[in-house]
């Protein structure tokens, strides 16, 4: 068994390092990308011990590959687990963790601002499997706590949330959910591991879209579930049979994307909070939804169990779509996508981002505005960012006043 890493410490010198110079070939200082599908052995029966996980290699690339290995050994690390899984997507993580530990009859307890494919899972794909699932009110935790207490097999969490960024408890949560038997699992891709560690604070399994903060860069898709090498195992063999398997050049992106995590979350921490407080105090801004804000519901709460307040921020324009159809066009520093956690600031509404799988009434549910803006930052400069901000926010402003949105 691998010895857990609790330390947050050195984690600049963690996403460079770990997890690969058992990797690295021919004298190489980068971890190769292998292609190759299949592994042969001169040896029939060292080939048997190899695929039964008696001894250490690689058999067939859905079940084990050198460079997804080292990408998983990062992120084991960075994370403090025993063990990490790769994953062709975060979608593909999040259902494959979710059906490898549910069955008929299981209940589940969730919030009800989880991703917007999330909440498809629960909404419409267990259901269909007979296991009951509650959606609690975010916000309410004594309603989250109520329905935990009536008894669950799995606490499902996402802290900060997509793309309302509100908090929950986790720690308190996970000690309750402990209580009545409960596995707790957590989405942690918005905190990334440099700024929170759920494991720490009770929780069995984390999850990421390695998509976004971890990658970095949109040009790789991926996800990876990380927890105790008990509860992995399971999480693997599902993987195996069902196939949702990381290719290697992802992995590649990856691994390269998160040499650099420390240093690109720390400086979209840093403009996200600047950008908050500017948004604060514009005149066509209803509502600004950041952790790191004094005036968010629970600040206190993100200050105890998070190192840093990320990179996401959300905000509600007056005159909603109307005004967003406006707005969006008018910046020029940004991408108008569906992504999140790369370099370069994105915006976009959560109709066609966090939450398009979902129609209008079921946002309105979920108490997503259709003023709501989603903005990831990026590395640019923080006062290039405000600037642009601000002169397409005076371009709404004298529309609004022409038009009357």
């Amino acid at each position: 068994m691998k010895k857990i890493d609790n330390s947050n410490s050195l984690m600049g010198t963690k996403t460079v390092w770990a997890g690969e110079k058992e990797f690295m070939v021919f004298g190489s200082t980068q971890v190769p990308v292998v292609l190759s599908v299949a592994y042969g052995y001169d040896d029939v029966d060292e080939w048997y011990d190899v695929a039964i996980g008696n001894k250490p290699g690689h058999i067939y690339n859905r079940m084990t590959n050198p460079t997804v290995q080292a990408f998983e050994e990062k992120l084991r690390t960075l994370e403090g687990a025993e063990r990490a899984i790769a994953f062709s997507s975060g979608m593909a993580a999040i259902s494959s963790t979710l059906y490898t530990f549910l069955r008929p009859g299981d209940r589940v307890v969730s919030i009800k601002d989880t991703y917007g494919g999330t909440n498809k899972i629960f909404t419409e794909f267990l259901p269909n499997i007979n296991v009951d699932v509650v959606l609690c009110n975010t916000g309410n935790q004594e309603e989250i706590e109520t329905e935990i207490q009536k008894g669950c097999q799995l606490l499902y969490l996402e802290s900060p949330t997509n793309p309302t960024l509100k908090i929950v408890d986790i720690e308190h949560l996970a000690k309750l959910a402990k209580s009545v038997g409960a596995l707790v699992v957590i989405d942690n891709t918005i905190a990334t591991p440099i700024n929170q560690n759920p494991l720490l604070l009770g929780v069995d399994l984390v999850i990421h879209s390695a998509t976004k903060f971890l990658s970095g860069h949109a040009d790789a898709l991926g996800g990876v579930v990380c927890g105790s090498q008990q509860l992995m195992e399971k999480v693997y063999h599902y993987r195996e049979i069902n196939g949702a398997t990381m290719d290697p050049w992802s992995a590649y992106l990856i691994l390269r994307g998160m040499k650099t995590l420390k240093l690109r979350v720390e400086q979209q921490a840093k403009s996200a909070m600047e950008v908050a407080r500017f948004l604060q105090k514009q005149e066509c801004v209803e509502a600004v939804y950041y952790p790191g804000l004094e005036s968010h519901n629970n600040h206190e709460v993100a200050k105890r169990q998070m190192s840093g307040f990320g990179g996401i921020l959300s905000f509600v324009l007056k005159g909603e779509m109307e005004a967003i159809k406006v707005f969006l066009p008018h910046l020029r520093l940004g991408n108008r996508a569906g992504n999140l956690g790369a370099v370069e600031t994105i915006y976009g509404p959560a109709r066609t981002t966090s939450h398009v799988e979902c129609t209008l009434e079921e946002r309105m549910a979920l108490g997503i505005s259709e003023g709501l803006v989603r903005m990831s930052v990026g590395i640019e400069d923080t006062e290039d960012l405000i600037s642009d901000l601000e002169q397409a926010l005076n371009y709404l402003a004298s529309q609004m006043n022409k038009t009357a949105l």
